[in-house]
């Protein structure tokens, strides 16, 4: 018959350790692990502390491990055999290490919770790694008061949920995104095709509620295009925390992939050295761009503007305009709005896919453009932009140069951002 049962981390930490020949090592320290993409990870040894300001240390494989009998781990090796240091065992993993105290981040109900203890399953002497504990109670049990809590408890209340209620997270639903000696976060069920699916925004929000070292964890662990769009939707604070803990370079490439609207505000909300640090390190093509946006003021209308925008040749048709939506599906542009231009990149016009989505594929796109040109130019200010954006009930506004050159387009969500921004520092102090 297999013996098989369930028993905490800690109620093994701090415990005596004793070796076959009854001599005391030290005390129980922690659980070295293998991972090797196990879905229940198993305990590779055991690690041993022994004297007080001066510890050294020992890794003992599990294979001499003999037993638990609640007050003391016992071996099946002689004390002569453990080799002691007085540096830690350099292992991959360790559960007292990695996993106890740290966080996991449940994308689902956008919580962050702390692992208090770790359940292990013992399987034919070996133990496995089965739930993280988020639950009061582990940490009651942590801290050695589980009995007293639990009278305390049930004299008030007998059949209080907190005597029965366990708060275990499985394994297989956990990762650890950051092994070492950088701060360790755990996800929970979050693989990277279930992150895609969350909205960037609760993403976003969610940042908000870790510290600089979490956040960057989490970052690295999405897949790029979902790292943008949530950088895009963070709040300004949470943005500079995030850089701090990345590289320059890292820095300039995904300033650089984000749309150019937003990636002009950050980096006017940089000091004039670093912002320029960052440009340099760019595309020149990028920063080019960037240089132009940040030329404006910041409540014009080319400083409201992106450069990212549809547009099409005078001559191109229907068909053409179909088959570059497609193409755009991905990228950080308005779908519902495509500009015409001429040769020199000059304004001609401005269509919408209602206007064209009945018309033959090989119908000239300039033909089924509005009637009118409704257009801002780039020194205008957001009040002329907000004016047009309600008269003509669009949802972008080209912007052009003194030259009626395309530089930009200005959607309706840029022109609320910045109106809310400046109504909210104008009343404020009212509310």
């Amino acid at each position: 018959m297999v013996d098989q049962f369930f028993v905490y981390l800690s109620e093994f930490l701090g415990l005596q350790v004793i070796a076959s020949d009854e001599k005391v090592l030290g005390r129980f320290e922690d659980f070295s692990m293998n991972l090797n993409n196990d879905i229940y990870p198993r305990a590779k040894g055991l690690i041993i502390c022994r004297g007080g300001m001066a510890s050294s240390y020992a890794e003992v494989p599990m294979s001499e491990f003999q037993r638990l009998d609640g007050h003391c781990v016992h071996l099946k090796c002689p004390s002569g055999a453990v080799v002691f240091s007085s540096q830690k065992p350099a292992c991959e993993f360790a559960l007292r290490r990695d996993v106890l105290d740290q966080q996991i981040v449940d994308v689902e109900n956008r919580k962050v919770e702390r692992v208090n203890d770790v359940h292990l399953l013992r399987v034919e002497n070996q133990y496995h790694v089965a739930h993280v504990d988020v639950g009061l109670r582990g940490l009651v049990r942590r801290l050695d008061l589980e009995p007293f809590a639990d009278a305390f408890v049930r004299f008030f209340k007998k059949n209080a949920d907190y005597l029965t209620a366990e708060e275990l997270v499985s394994w297989k639903n956990s990762q650890v995104l950051t092994i070492g000696n950088q701060k360790n976060v755990l996800k929970l069920d979050v693989s990277r095709a279930k992150i895609a699916k969350i909205p960037p925004t609760a993403l976003a929000d969610l940042m908000g509620d870790l510290d600089v070292f979490e956040q960057a964890s989490l970052y690295r662990s999405l897949a790029p295009d979902v790292q943008r769009k949530m950088f895009a939707d963070m709040a300004p604070d949470d943005k500079l925390g995030l850089i701090d803990q990345m590289g320059d370079v890292e820095v300039a490439q995904l300033v650089s992939q984000i749309p150019s609207d937003e990636a002009a505000d950050f980096l006017m909300s940089l000091p004039k050295d670093k912002m320029q640090n960052y440009l340099r390190l760019m595309e020149n093509q990028s920063a080019r761009r960037l240089r132009t946006l940040l030329g404006f003021r910041k409540d014009s209308a080319g400083g409201l503007m992106t450069t990212e925008y549809l547009w099409l040749r005078k001559d191109a048709t229907v068909g053409d305009a179909w088959t570059r939506l497609k193409a755009a599906t991905e990228s950080p542009v308005s779908l519902t709005t495509i500009y015409v231009v001429d040769e020199n990149h000059g304004y001609l016009g401005t269509t919408t896919i209602h206007r064209f989505i009945n018309e033959p594929p090989e119908r000239l796109i300039l033909d089924v453009c509005h009637p009118h040109k409704v257009f801002v130019r780039t020194d205008d200010g957001m009040e002329k932009v907000a004016l047009l954006i309600e008269q003509y009930k669009y949802t972008a506004i080209p912007v052009l140069d003194d030259n009626d050159v395309l530089m930009g387009s200005i959607t309706v969500d840029d022109v609320m951002e910045e109106l809310i921004a400046l109504a909210w520092g104008k009343y404020k102090d009212q509310i």
